[in-house]
């Protein structure tokens, strides 16, 4: 039968994924084995079409078939409606590089980055940056991150600040924008904008992840038919309530999430 092996297509007299195995030679112990999104060792029936990937255990793949094993664990069929999307991140701290680093491991096509900041040392209590990162602009060094994680996908990486004035412009080509901003009134700014001059557009945007809460208050609602809004509502960063890494990261997890429902056309919450 004709199977997707490796990224490429493959005949097989196997009829289960040990037989497969026996085929290509390679040992139980040494091999990690995913048939159609699930990694198993049990002896799983093939079928005409799967897609398969066998690899053996701590070697680097061949470059050609790269691509098709870091998405591998995804649902089938997800991987090529994501790698046509277009999604823009609009700031990159805490829950704009949380979110810029899931969509990129999820394997979206191209990312729009924008911040006007540099990496400093306190925001790496929850930011995806790393030492290493110190001193350089937000969107260059999670442009390096994505190139280290998915080198796939295409990233756009602007440093600049947004204004009003420059929203328009800077987010036309962008059919899906995240907001992830720290300052309210920035928040506010961006969100009227890019619903009064787009309304064509979906905006994801966030609000309330300080503090250590508990992480089932953080929702997504959507509040109009293209505008959607993660978090608990009311959980503001000021002093005595900072932010840290777990909060941070579940409410940058459920807007990637809404993201990526969106690109498979999954519009409710």
């Amino acid at each position: 039968m004709r199977i997707r092996l490796n990224g490429k297509d493959y005949e097989t007299q196997a009829e289960s994924l040990h037989g497969l195995c026996r085929e290509l030679g390679l040992e139980r112990e040494e091999r990690v084995v995913i048939l159609d999104g699930y990694q198993s060792d049990e002896d799983l029936p093939l079928h005409s079409g799967a897609i398969a990937a066998v690899t053996t255990k701590g070697e680097l793949p061949p470059e050609e078939c790269l691509e098709e094993l870091l998405c591998a664990r995804h649902t089938p069929g997800v991987y090529e409606k994501v790698k046509k999307a277009r999604v823009a991140v609009a700031g990159l701290g805490g829950i704009g590089s949380s979110i810029a680093l899931s969509l990129a491991r999820t394997g979206v096509g191209t990312l729009h980055l924008v911040d006007f900041d540099v990496v400093e040392p306190s925001n790496l209590n929850r930011q995806q940056y790393r030492i290493s990162h110190l001193g350089l602009a937000k969107a260059e060094a999670l442009k390096q991150e994505i190139a280290e994680v998915n080198p796939f996908v295409r990233v756009e990486a602007e440093t600049l600040r947004v204004t009003e004035e420059n929203a328009p412009a800077l987010f036309k080509k962008d059919p899906i924008v995240c907001e992830a901003f720290d300052n309210p009134e920035t928040k506010a700014m961006f969100v009227n904008t890019l619903l009064t001059q787009y309304p064509e557009k979906t905006l994801v945007a966030a609000s309330g992840m300080a503090g250590y809460g508990s992480g089932n208050r953080i929702k997504t609602r959507r509040i109009m038919e293209n505008f959607y809004l993660c978090g608990d509502g009311e959980t503001a960063a000021q002093a005595g309530c900072g932010l840290m890494a777990p909060r941070v990261a579940i409410c940058a997890g459920h807007q990637a999430n809404t993201i990526l429902r969106l690109i498979l056309g999954c519009k409710t919450v």
